[in-house]
């Protein structure tokens, strides 16, 4: 027999880690003339990580870094990206004052952590770069005040696959990370998405949004009650997440779209959809057709299929409205879970090609 293999996923860094390294270090050579490379900081929580320089540019009163952002086995849209920090000098008194370079976005609208036409430059990495000038500037006799200008070479164009044109950060990515470090294969990221989502939406005056499990569910979403596109949250399979923030920070509204085989897994009372970790259970789709009018014979059939959607067709032939079954069992977990918060849901469920195949009507 062989021996178990063990798979140590890698960690990584985030942006703002990396844009602390870089800030950290173009400021020691405006100081001293010299790169510190590699260049170490310490984390929020106490590591210590070294990060290799992969751009050094030192001129008059500026100085440039660049650090490749390695985001170790994450399946991260950031990984390779060349993040750069310009430190310049400011007035006394200042500061340090952040700027958006090109490929770092803005914030356009309210409901984030950061006021309106300000750097989407988060919190903890702000305080991290903070922390970094301050460390650099009592080794070298500086003051501390310094404009840093974060970029990200081709950021504009990675940020078009992520959350932020929807959140409103316009021109490029977001600067995160609250630890540093980032976890591989990591659920925090998206469901840290879904809850920025949910307050960029009551920041706005929302009072109906959309908790979709795919774009096809998002653009049927959109057409039945249209929705405007910060209504509409990419909830995927986090059902769970989307409704336990509600839960705390409610919207009046909430719709509920995805397809047949995620919701089945909803009404089955999964609240985390994806395949790995949940599955459709065909035994509870057949007492749904039996309880909505289906025969012994069908509920076999149902049984018998391969997927959620096979047993929806074999149900639509018989004339059995198994779509609004599952829709109606969805509805009664997302309930159960927002409690008594005073949040109204209904559920649309489609298939693949868009089709409405069930729905329940709010309440």
């Amino acid at each position: 027999m062989g021996h178990p293999v063990t798979v140590t996923l890698r960690y990584g860094w985030t942006t703002g880690a990396c844009a602390t390294a870089a800030t950290k270090a173009a400021y020691t050579a405006l100081l001293t003339g010299a790169f510190p490379d590699p260049v170490e900081i310490v984390l929020p929580k106490g590591q210590r990580p070294a990060f290799a320089l992969a751009v050094e540019y030192l001129s008059d009163g500026s100085a440039t870094v660049g650090i490749v952002k390695d985001a170790g086995d994450d399946p991260d849209v950031t990984h390779g990206a060349l993040i750069r920090a310009t430190v310049t000098l400011a007035r006394p008194g200042a500061g340090v004052v952040f700027r958006a370079g090109p490929g770092v976005g803005t914030i356009t609208k309210p409901g984030l952590p950061l006021p309106v036409g300000e750097p989407a430059i988060n919190p903890v990495p702000r305080q991290m770069m903070r922390d970094a000038v301050a460390e650099v500037a009592t080794q070298h006799g500086g003051t501390g005040d310094v404009i840093v200008e974060i970029s990200v070479d081709g950021g504009e164009e990675l940020a078009a696959r992520t959350w932020n044109p929807r959140l409103g950060i316009l021109g490029g990515l977001s600067i995160l990370g609250t630890t540093g470090i980032v976890v591989p294969y990591s659920c925090a990221a998206w469901i840290d998405s879904i809850r920025r989502g949910i307050d960029v939406a009551r920041a706005a005056g929302r009072q109906h949004v959309a908790g979709c499990t795919g774009s096809t569910s998002e653009r049927v979403a959109a057409e039945l009650y249209g929705l405007p596109e910060d209504a509409l949250l990419d909830m995927g399979d986090f059902a769970g997440a989307v409704l336990k923030y509600l839960r705390r920070h409610p919207v009046p509204r909430l719709t509920i779209a995805g397809g047949i085989g995620k919701l089945a897994k909803l009404a089955d009372g999964h609240l985390d959809l994806h395949s790995g970790r949940s599955q459709v259970d065909l035994r509870s789709l057949a007492a749904l057709a039996r309880s909505s009018g289906g025969t012994g014979e069908l509920a076999e059939r149902v049984v018998a299929s391969n997927t959620a959607l096979e047993a929806l067709q074999h149900c639509e032939a018989a004339g059995i409205p198994l779509g609004d079954a599952v829709a109606a069992g969805a509805r009664k977990t997302a309930l159960s879970v927002l409690r008594e918060a005073p949040v109204t849901v209904d559920v649309v469920v489609i298939d693949r090609a868009g089709r409405v195949v069930g729905r329940t009507t709010p309440s």
